[in-house]
């Protein structure tokens, strides 16, 4: 009986072995996940530069569009036009001011600024689908 229990039990060295093991494989875990976080983080900092150019090009032709506007509707147009710049030129900011401060922040503030970039994609195409519509 005692040479089964002895037998079973870890030397303090297989312990300490074991344990360092453990933080080993633990701060392999922590470099895989802080990597795919930073990849997600450089993903979505690609893809809204790329929206924010298409935004740009939507707007520079509700610009050129203009001159098809009635007079009257010409001030409230121009109005509409500098809104949509400013929310790009925000978003564009908001974008290149976010600091990583965790996974969870990050989840929120993506789920965020993704809400108001459809919000900005969907406020140009109404501009200029109510431009064509009164062409």
């Amino acid at each position: 009986i005692a040479g089964v229990i002895f037998t079973s039990c870890d030397t303090p060295k297989q312990k300490v072995e074991n344990a360092q093991n453990n933080v080993t494989e633990a701060n392999n875990d922590l470099d895989k996940a802080n990597q795919e976080y930073q990849a997600d983080i450089d993903k979505c900092r690609k893809e809204t530069a790329e929206k924010i150019t298409a935004n740009e090009e939507n707007i520079k032709e509700l610009k050129a569009d203009r001159a098809e506007v009635r007079n009257d509707a010409k001030d409230d147009y121009d109005k509409q036009i500098a809104e949509l710049e400013q929310k790009d030129n925000n978003m564009k900011k908001k974008m290149d001011d976010y600091k990583p401060e965790g996974k969870e922040k990050w989840k929120l503030f993506k789920s965020d600024f993704n809400k108001g970039m459809d919000d900005l994609g969907n406020s140009i195409k109404d501009l200029t689908a109510s431009n064509k519509k009164h062409n």
